[in-house]
């Protein structure tokens, strides 16, 4: 831990990435909250493979067209905010098996980045990065976007807090109370894909789920409103972000990776330890 501490006043990439640790634990909170109250982490775990879609359209685009301007997480967003209006509109107007969309945009959207990767000239080891999860190679453009995209996160949660928290605990009951659920309903798809962007700079995109859903669910065995509740997620993912970082700096290990274990491990041991306070 001294080694990791030394270190961070040192090297800009370290400080850099504790940055976007924060940045990224900021939406992980506020909508990890919603994902887990809703129970559609299986619709953010298609949006989240789809991002890899964008990334490496916007990556083929940039290398051999010369859209130089054109950065991997801006197709990561057009990608995860398509995918999420997919899987809304027609579960919702459609009425087809929700399910079979949501394996069907899982598979395309993966399907379609490796194609382009496959396209792209050269070995690209950021967009690898996305795939696996880097927060070391964050850069400050990453930074500014993250920033931006939790802007635009945190602002429609707080204005449209009760619209939303109605249609993730009853949206048929805030269909018959005349407000527009299923607009909302999308609205809430489309904060969960800027949100699955965000943490796939820090994780990458196999295992965003994982840290969209675990701080929260760990939050919930210490309150019941919604409110604190996101803070708490927040918090939590702050420290396991930070934690991961620390743990995996000495042993050189994947810090995305060690950052779920750790995840994991708080989660397990504080369900395990209200289910024990529960029957003493």
């Amino acid at each position: 831990m001294s080694e990791f501490l030394a270190a961070v006043g040192q090297y800009g990439f370290l400080q850099q990435a504790l940055v976007a640790g924060a940045l990224a634990s900021l939406a992980c909170g506020v909508v990890g909250a919603y994902v887990v109250v809703k129970r559609i982490s299986y619709i953010a775990g298609a949006i989240a493979h789809s991002v890899l879609g964008g990334m490496g359209a916007a990556r083929y685009l940039a290398v051999v067209h010369g859209w130089s301007w054109l950065h991997p997480l801006m197709g990561a967003v057009v990608a995860a905010l398509a995918a999420a209006m997919v899987i809304g509109l027609v579960s919702l107007k459609a009425r087809q098996r929700e399910d079979t969309i949501i394996g069907a945009v899982w598979a395309v959207g993966m399907a379609l980045g490796v194609v382009c990767i496959a396209l792209t000239p050269g070995y690209d080891v950021q967009l690898m990065s996305y795939l696996f999860g880097n927060i070391l190679l964050v850069t400050p453009q990453d930074l500014w976007l993250m920033g931006g995209l939790d802007l635009v996160v945190v602002a429609v949660a707080v204005l449209l807090n009760r619209q939303l928290l109605a249609v993730c605990f009853d949206q048929e009951f805030a269909r018959l109370r005349g407000l527009s659920a299923d607009m909302y309903y999308l609205l809430l798809l489309g904060l969960t894909a800027l949100t699955v962007v965000l943490l796939s700079t820090v994780v990458g995109i196999i295992l965003v789920i994982a840290l969209l859903t675990l701080p929260a669910a760990t939050a919930s065995n210490f309150a019941r409103r919604l409110g604190p509740i996101m803070v708490l997620a927040g918090l939590i993912s702050l420290g396991l972000t930070w934690g991961g970082l620390a743990l995996s700096y000495g042993p050189d290990l994947p810090a995305g990776a060690v950052i779920i274990l750790l995840a994991g491990a708080v989660y397990l041991l504080v369900t395990g330890g209200s289910w024990l306070k529960k029957r003493l």
